[in-house]
C-alpha cells in the first residue's frame, strides 16, 4: 500500500501540486495577455483611433474583469466619442475596484461636468483632493464649475489654488483671467492673460477684443 501523509497517498499530493502551479502560471499568463490588450488599446487611443482602442480594452476587461486600469482607459475612449454616460459607467467601475484613485474621480467629474451634473462633478474632484491634495487640474476643473454654479469667490480660490501647486499651467491663468474680467477686475485679468501667452495659451480673439474694450486697454 503506497506510503500515505495524513491519510493521502504521496504521489496523489504531489499530483495535486502539480496541477495547483500549473494553474498559478495559466492565471499569471491571462494576467499579462489582458496588460497586453490594455497596452495595445493605449496605442490606439494615443492615434485617436477609439474605436479599436474600446475593441482591446474591452478584450482585457473580458480576460480580467478587476482591470480597474483597463475600465479607466475605456472610460477616457468613450469619453472622447462624446459616450459619457458609458465614459461614467466605466469610471465608476474603476473605482468599484480601486476607491483611492485620484485621477479616475477626476476623469469621472469632468464627465459629469460636460453632463452638467455639476453637483456631481464638484463631489468627484473634491474626493481627487482628498487622495490627492496636489493635484493642480482638479482644482482648475473643480473652479471651472464652480464658477458655472455662481460660486465666484470659490472658483478664484481653486484657480489659484492650481496655480501655487503648478506655476506654469498656462490653461488656468487662462480660466483666471476670465473670472477676473468678469468681476470687472480688469488689471489682475490682464496680468493672467499675460501670464498665459508667455507659457504659450492660445487666448481667444473675442475675449481679448472684450477685456481691450472693458479695460480701454490695448496691451
Amino acid at each position: 500500500m503506497p506510503k500515505t501523509i495524513l491519510g493521502y497517498s504521496k504521489w496523489f499530493l504531489l499530483l495535486l501540486m502539480f496541477f495547483l502551479a500549473r494553474n498559478a502560471v495559466a492565471a499569471e499568463a491571462l494576467s499579462m495577455d489582458a496588460e497586453a490588450y490594455n497596452h495595445l488599446g493605449i496605442t490606439y487611443y494615443k492615434r485617436g483611433q477609439y474605436d479599436q482602442a474600446i475593441v482591446d480594452y474591452t478584450k482585457a476587461l473580458e480576460m480580467n474583469p478587476k482591470y480597474a486600469e483597463a475600465s479607466n482607459n475605456r472610460g477616457l475612449a468613450y469619453y472622447k466619442q462624446g459616450q459619457y454616460d458609458q465614459a461614467i459607467a466605466d469610471y465608476t467601475k474603476a473605482l468599484q475596484i480601486n476607491s483611492r484613485d485620484a485621477e479616475v474621480y477626476n476623469n469621472r467629474g469632468v464627465a459629469y461636468g460636460v453632463t452638467r451634473r455639476d453637483d456631481q462633478a464638484v463631489a468627484d474632484f473634491t474626493k481627487a483632493l482628498e487622495i490627492d491634495p496636489r493635484y493642480a487640474e482638479a482644482y482648475d476643473n473643480r473652479g471651472v464649475i464652480y464658477w458655472r454654479k455662481g460660486q465666484r469667490d470659490q472658483a478664484i480660490a481653486d484657480f489659484t489654488k492650481a496655480l501655487d501647486i503648478d506655476p506654469k499651467y498656462a490653461d488656468v491663468y487662462n480660466n483666471r483671467a476670465y473670472a477676473f474680467y468678469y468681476l470687472k477686475d480688469y488689471d489682475r485679468a490682464w496680468a493672467d492673460l499675460h501670464e498665459a501667452q508667455q507659457l504659450g495659451a492660445k487666448i481667444d480673439a473675442g475675449f481679448l477684443k472684450m477685456l481691450r474694450e472693458a479695460s480701454g486697454r490695448e496691451e
